[in-house]
């Protein structure tokens, strides 16, 4: 059955298609896919994964044409106050 991963960083986007056995698992279609290889920098046991959306285990098993994602963490840098104000 058809399965596609999805990654992205600020430098790419991956969508890769894989075909896996019925009744596969998340980890199963992740290492047949070869993406672990392709971004050393996932690390599936800091980072979170989906189909379609919906966090999931690395053990949920999948249906024809799910979608898993692998998800980056977020990260957010709260902007810079300026401390002079001189607005007053």
């Amino acid at each position: 059955m058809l399965v596609s991963i999805a990654y992205a960083t600020p430098q790419q986007q991956l969508c890769i298609n894989v075909d896996v056995v019925e009744e596969s698992s998340v980890i199963n279609a992740l290492h047949q896919s070869g993406i672990l290889d392709l971004c050393p920098e996932i690390e599936l046991d800091k980072q979170k994964v989906g189909v379609f959306g919906k966090l999931v285990t690395l053990e949920s098993q999948l249906v024809a044409g799910d979608r898993i994602e692998v998800y980056r963490p977020i990260t957010w840098t709260p902007p810079i106050e300026d401390e002079d104000d001189d607005d007053d």
